[in-house]
């Protein structure tokens, strides 16, 4: 890995919200040159297959740029899943859907934070109740130990380790880890250290998007 790609920072991020018309809420982000569009329906009729009597049922589909979704995707979609139900008051719902779709629009790395942080702007714009919020910051750890945020695929192709994590906007807890790759107990938390810190940047950067929304509406 070059120094030329080592980056110690997030890529810059923008976002657009509702600007899809059906959903309850939608939110395309991108950070770097990846772009992700989420859209929320819901709470809304559950099949009775599904249903269940004490919470929502939460529901995420998650498409790829081209093709079927395969093992790879199914495997992001169900943690993009697991994420949402952990920070959606789906007890508020009972006996009712929550259904999310997410759409990878461009895939340059870094691509499963992207789709959680997309995500969780659409649920802020739909105004469903959440525990907390959350952020995804991704790292690459390199053959020399070093620790590089938010990379993109060249990057990752080049890394010893490309890991995920997921925090809550209250106390920083992880919330979601997703790990490939060879590391030490000393470089997990090492990388675990450097994307909390990062991650005080994306909830910023939610509040900052937010703000906006509010003063145009």
């Amino acid at each position: 890995m070059s120094n030329s790609s080592k980056r110690s920072n997030l890529r810059v991020m923008s976002a657009e919200l509702s600007l899809l018309s059906r959903p309850d809420g939608s939110a395309t982000l991108f950070q770097g040159d990846t772009c992700v569009m989420s859209a929320v329906y819901g709470p809304g009729e559950v099949r009775i297959n599904k249903e269940q009597i004490d919470r929502a049922t939460v529901e995420v589909i998650y498409k790829p740029r081209s093709g079927l979704p395969g093992c790879t995707e199914k495997s992001q979609e169900r943690l993009i899943r697991n994420t949402c139900e952990t920070v959606l008051l789906s007890s508020l719902h009972p006996r009712s859907s929550v259904s999310l779709t997410v759409q990878e629009m461009q895939n340059s790395g870094s691509l499963l934070a992207c789709c959680i942080n997309s995500m969780c702007l659409a649920l802020l714009d739909s105004g469903m109740s959440m525990k907390c919020l959350v952020a995804a910051v991704h790292c690459v750890l390199d053959f020399e130990g070093a620790v590089f945020l938010d990379a993109t695929d060249k990057e990752e192709k080049g890394a010893q380790a490309c890991v995920t994590f997921v925090f809550d906007s209250v106390d920083k807890n992880v919330v979601m880890v997703h790990a490939v790759g060879k590391y030490s107990v000393e470089q997990f938390n090492k990388c675990m250290s450097v994307c909390r810190t990062a991650s005080a940047d994306i909830f910023h950067f939610y509040r900052e998007t937010m703000t906006k929304k509010l003063k145009r509406s």
